[in-house]
């Protein structure tokens, strides 16, 4: 596996490649890998003939508050994974590299980025929406791979490339969940004790409201879905920062559970982690 950190370095890289037909993967990361981020390489190696993986901690998309020096890093761990999952070269990037002295230029996609995670992180998307714009200029994959877990966050990617004009196809592939149903995800690592246990009620949430849906079918007023949830989340010990019902392309509430409906919520645990999950609630694949 080759490692690269300069810009110019994992361009000529994929250029090369380019060069002689083979098609390039990007799999997005901000390190402190799991199997979530790991299963991403695996579609990767299934859809082209290159994976390539970026570990970037972009300071764009932290607000002032937030865990941004204390995120997790484990960079020659993460290194050691994907070499051993068969990705083909990691892209280590210097934040002063991603953003030069001077550089003033923010992508914003509009409504997607308001509601829901935008509430309550205002600009973090702007942050997700630049890095992402900068890696796929950097990088010039044709395939780039997100886990449907930022399930905002791919909508808000899907956006982007259509409005920009991005070549490269987006797939969001499923949420990789632990044994016990708790979503993986980086900061998982910052839970202990009490705190573990209290973070399963988001996937039993989210399970209980799936099983609402399945006794009473669509059509099922979105307010109810929600008031179980909530009632789940409230028993679990956690603060919700959100339950919606969105369509899962406009992201808009919807009034009744339809086809499209998806049922998004956060919540912190001990007043410390950020959790988010997700589940569509039509039993439709």
């Amino acid at each position: 596996m080759i490692t690269e950190a300069s810009l110019k370095g994992i361009n000529n890289l994929s250029s090369k490649w380019g060069d002689t037909g083979q098609t390039i993967a990007l799999v997005p990361t901000m390190g402190c890998l799991h199997d979530g981020h790991l299963s991403l390489v695996r579609r990767g190696k299934e859809v082209c003939d290159r994976v390539i993986a970026s570990i970037f901690v972009n300071p764009t998309q932290f607000g002032p508050n937030e865990d941004l020096d204390s995120y997790p890093r484990q960079v020659e761990l993460d290194c050691d994974l994907l070499r051993k999952e068969g990705a083909d070269a990691v892209f280590l990037p210097h934040p002063d590299h991603m953003y030069p002295q001077g550089a003033q230029t923010l992508v914003r996609v509009q409504s997607l980025s308001l509601g829901m995670c935008g509430s309550d992180r205002p600009g973090h998307f702007d942050g997700v929406a630049t890095v992402v714009s900068k890696l796929f200029n950097i990088v010039t994959p044709d395939v780039a791979l997100f886990g449907q877990k930022d399930f905002q966050q791919l909508a808000v990617i899907h956006q982007l490339v259509k409005d920009l004009n991005f070549k490269v196809r987006i797939i969001g592939c499923p949420i990789v969940r632990e044994t016990d149903g708790l979503a993986m995800s980086s900061r998982n690592k910052y839970l202990t004790g009490n705190s573990r246990s209290r973070a399963l009620c988001l996937s039993q949430a989210l399970t209980a409201a799936k099983e609402c849906v399945q006794r009473s079918g669509e059509g099922l007023l979105a307010e109810t879905v929600i008031n179980v949830t909530k009632d789940i989340l409230l028993q679990g010990g956690v603060e919700i920062e959100y339950s919606v019902v969105v369509n899962e392309f406009s992201l808009l509430n919807e009034k009744r559970v339809g086809e499209n409906s998806v049922l998004a919520i956060a919540a912190q645990i001990d007043g410390k982690v950020r959790l988010i999950d997700n589940a569509r609630l039509s039993p439709r694949q």
